[in-house]
C-alpha cells in the first residue's frame, strides 16, 4: 500500500504509529500488551533502536524511536512481523480470551485480502512515521504520546499509566522500557 508518509534519516527521531486492523481493541490485555513491550526491549538491546517515547494503547501504538545503526523501516518491519505473530498466537491460545472467534476471523479476513501476507493480518500495512525536525514538534509529540490514555479516560494523569514513558518524563522514574530521553 502506498503511503506519503517514509522514514527520513534514522539518525533523527521520528514520530511513529501502528494500529491494529480495523481499530480493533486486541491490546486490551496485559499479556498482549506485553508482547510488544518484550519485542521493543529486544529491538533495543539487538538492533541498536533508541526509544525516546511510547504508549501502548489498546488498539494502537505511538513511539518517539531513532537508531544510528540500522534504519528504522526494516525494525519496524521485524518489530511489526514478530509481534503479529507472538500476539495472534496468544489470542488464539488464551482459553479466557471472549472474542477469540470475532478477532480471529477478523485478522484471517484482513490477511486473505492483502497480498502481502500468508493468512492473517494483525496490524495495518502503515507506520506513519513523521520526522521530528525541531524542539517544538519534539515536545508536541511527547506530550501528544503521554495524554493518550487521558484522553481515552483511562487515567486521570498521563504517569500513571503502566504502559507509557509518561512516569520517566513526568517523575524521573524508571518505566517498563530503557529510553534515551530527549529533554
Amino acid at each position: 500500500m502506498a503511503t506519503r508518509y517514509r522514514f527520513g534519516d534514522s539518525d533523527y527521531a521520528h514520530f511513529v504509529t501502528f494500529s491494529v486492523i480495523n481499530w480493533i481493541d486486541a491490546l486490551s490485555r496485559p499479556q498482549y500488551k506485553d508482547i510488544v513491550i518484550n519485542s521493543l526491549k529486544y529491538c533495543i538491546d539487538n538492533k541498536s533502536l533508541s526509544l525516546h517515547a511510547w504508549v501502548i494503547m489498546n488498539n494502537h501504538v505511538h513511539l518517539i524511536i531513532s537508531s544510528r545503526e540500522n534504519k528504522l523501516e526494516n525494525i519496524m518491519r521485524d518489530l511489526k512481523r514478530h509481534t503479529s505473530k507472538e500476539l495472534l498466537k496468544a489470542i488464539d491460545d488464551n482459553i479466557q480470551e471472549s472474542r477469540k472467534s470475532w478477532m480471529m476471523w477478523l485478522f484471517k479476513s484482513a490477511g486473505e485480502e492483502n497480498s502481502n501476507n500468508k493468512d492473517y493480518q494483525f496490524w495495518q500495512q502503515d507506520n506513519h512515521p513523521i520526522l521530528l525536525g525541531d524542539e517544538v514538534m519534539m515536545q508536541q509529540k511527547l506530550r501528544y504520546i503521554h495524554e493518550n490514555p487521558v484522553r481515552a479516560g483511562i487515567v486521570y494523569e498521563p504517569q500513571h499509566y503502566v504502559y507509557s514513558s509518561a512516569i520517566n518524563y513526568y517523575e524521573n522514574k524508571d518505566g517498563l522500557l530503557p529510553l534515551e530521553l530527549l529533554f
